[in-house]
């Protein structure tokens, strides 16, 4: 497969997979890119071009892929479900980070309530419940914090609330400092 002019895929342009081949580069930014097609989709980042408004909230996005994910927000739909749980998810990302729950062993045992841990660390953090020094605890997980709002931000991967959304790509996070992350590669 190869890709001609108009990014229609042709007979050699799969080899690029197996290859590494990146022909395709972005005159603004010098990223490259192995297809054509990609290259044009990249660069509405730099134009800021937005094609797909949501009708909800009158927001634009850049790719159809960002605006289907924003919206399922509006409608609460939450179509990857966990087969082990029933618990359902917006985004399938948050359906395999949540999916480690179920994997990860609990080996580590509190000797006072006879929860289970993934570790002994998580036990001792744990185990100030019982001493009376009031931490704020996980109710899924047993996860102990030391601050109230630590636990607000970890509670997040379990609900998966991704309350911060980037502007530029439409990509959402639960944590500011992700987005944040994501922006500065966007400046570059």
């Amino acid at each position: 497969m190869w890709e001609d002019f108009y990014g229609h895929f042709t007979p050699n342009s799969h080899q690029r997979v197996h290859t590494g081949e990146r022909p395709y580069e972005c005159s603004k930014c010098g990223k490259f890119f192995r297809y054509h097609s990609t290259l044009d989709t990249h660069q509405r980042v730099h134009s800021g071009e937005r094609l797909y408004e949501c009708s909800e909230c009158g927001k634009f996005f850049s790719h159809n892929s960002n605006q289907i994910r924003h919206w399922r927000n509006h409608i609460r739909e939450k179509p990857y479900e966990c087969n082990k749980c029933g618990k359902g998810f917006s985004q399938n990302s948050h359906l395999i980070r949540h999916q480690n729950v179920h994997i990860r062993e609990r080996n580590y045992e509190c000797s006072k309530c006879e929860k289970f841990f993934t570790n002994n660390s998580t036990v001792l953090s744990h185990q100030r419940v019982h001493a009376g020094e009031n931490p704020s605890e996980c109710n899924e997980c047993g996860k102990v914090f030391r601050y109230n709002s630590s636990l607000i931000k970890h509670t997040r991967i379990h609900i998966g609330e991704t309350p911060y959304e980037c502007r530029e790509c439409g990509k959402v996070f639960n944590q500011n400092s992700h987005l944040t992350q994501l922006q500065n590669i966007h400046i570059r």
